[in-house]
């Protein structure tokens, strides 16, 4: 491909993309595809000959996009979010035609030393204690997904307790309310499902402190070594709010590494009133949030942050012969391939740059305090509707509730809003009360569009 052909199709992309986002609230939130319609619009094989991707845009508009779930619409409620906004697309862009690997500082200065900039900003922005900063013992990372930030503290923490053997006498601790990547990673880093126990939680499903500590002293004194205790602020079925400052006392009893995960909620934190979410963090061994839910920047994008760099890089660093060089050498250079479980790394800190030049602390601030307004003015609407109540405290932009007359009937309200396509939500259940989710978080999101959802609530009531 010529620059003059990279030029013309990729003018005529940009404005693809931009044109998607312009239309994006006309389109029904859910495809209408049933399973194999996209492939059987796809050519069985590769062709022989290049084609010059001459119905490239054709086929974007009839086969790619009538397949997609539109995340991006200002009615899509369901999970999280997944922000996508103009200076993240293009920052993208540009990390893709850069094309370079920051694998470690020499392989190209900037996507190191820019991304250490921009995690600090975020300390900065979220009021994150210094001991997150680069400039301390610890500091930050970005990495894919929270997923990943709990898979690499799970094997800090294991190597800080019993380097690299085996481990079969360690314990962790989570609730049933933690995200699921909790017992996937205790099962990537090598663990048995029996070593992983489920505290229990309280009738607002955040964990009971007094479970926790019972159950880390009851294994120690079986011989067993508590290592690692995962908390979550802003839990994925309802936004619960674990009780991070009494977990982290208990914590530190047995030494046990303390990961809490705020995926959705950390970027709450940018609005100073809302940093009720921050609690505790001063005494956690690792933190992550995800931009890529809630902060302007699309996806992939976790901001993992560490109180110990030795702690995680010890536990990660292996340095084979091509990778030695004079800067690594000189330990005068962060080498972000030890913070990660993969070698490569893209330049992901370009998006989050651009995000924050673009918006500034204020406008990031007023994006969140928007949807969180949006938030509890849903929530009022449904604590005053005779059919519906709330099944969960609404934190932040999160409402879950139900119809009065059970489980059957919200289920049905569920599939019929669903149905419609008008409207994307999703369900989770809570302590066995099916339940309704509305997260509210998309970039396009106004007053009308909940408005809209809550008229079609009604009329089902």
């Amino acid at each position: 491909m010529t620059g003059e052909q990279f030029r013309s199709l990729g003018y005529e992309l940009i404005d693809f993309i931009a044109d998607y986002h312009d239309t994006v609230a006309d389109r029904p939130v859910q495809s209408l595809c049933e399973p194999g319609d996209v492939a059987a619009q796809l050519a069985a094989g590769p062709p022989e000959h290049g084609d010059g991707l001459t119905s490239l845009i054709d086929d974007l508009s009839t086969v790619i996009v009538p397949g997609l779930t539109h995340w991006q619409s200002p009615t899509f409620h369901a999970y999280y979010p997944a922000n996508a906004s103009g200076p993240s697309i293009l920052g993208e862009l540009l990390s893709a035609g850069l094309g370079v690997n920051g694998m470690n500082w020499a392989t190209s200065p900037a996507v190191t030393e820019v991304e250490t900039r921009v995690m600090d900003w975020l300390v900065d922005l979220c009021g994150l204690d210094d001991g997150f900063r680069s400039t301390s013992d610890g500091g930050g990372v970005i990495l894919d997904s929270a997923s990943s930030a709990l898979l690499t503290a799970v094997v800090a923490a294991r190597f800080r307790a019993v380097g690299h053997r085996p481990a079969a006498e360690l314990c962790a601790y989570t609730t049933a309310q933690a995200h699921s990547s909790v017992l996937k990673g205790m099962r990537v880093a090598g663990f048995a499902d029996d070593q992983l126990r489920i505290v229990d939680h309280d009738p607002v499903f955040a964990m009971q402190p007094e479970a926790l500590a019972a159950a880390m002293s009851a294994d120690a004194d079986a011989g067993l070594v508590p290592f690692f205790v995962t908390a979550t602020v802003g839990t994925t079925s309802s936004c619960a709010i674990d009780p991070v400052p009494v977990i982290a006392e208990i914590s530190k009893k047995h030494d046990a590494w303390l990961h809490v995960d705020a995926a959705f909620a950390g970027s709450a934190a940018v609005a100073p009133e809302l940093r009720f979410v921050n609690a505790g963090l001063d005494q956690a061994d690792s933190y992550c949030f995800n931009p890529h839910k809630w902060l302007l920047t699309n996806f992939d994008c976790t901001a993992f942050y560490v109180r110990s760099q030795q702690a995680l890089t010890s536990s990660m660093r292996i340095v084979p012969e091509f990778l030695k060089n004079a800067a690594s050498e000189s330990g005068q250079v962060i080498d972000y391939r030890d913070w990660q479980v993969p070698l490569g790394r893209r330049f992901r800190a370009l998006k989050l740059w651009m995000v924050i030049r673009w918006y500034g602390a204020e406008g990031l601030r007023t994006y969140i305090r928007h949807h969180v307004e949006l938030g509890r003015g849903f929530d009022a609407w449904i604590v005053e509707h005779p059919s519906f109540e709330l099944v969960a405290p609404t934190n932040l932009s999160v409402v879950c509730f139900a119809h009065v007359d059970g489980n059957e009937r919200t289920k049905h309200i569920l599939e019929q809003i669903n149905e419609d396509r008008a409207h994307h939500l999703t369900h989770t259940a809570l302590d066995g009360r099916y339940t309704i989710r509305v997260a509210i978080g998309s970039v396009r999101t106004e007053q009308v569009h909940i408005e809209a959802l809550q008229a079609d609530l009604a009329a089902l009531a």
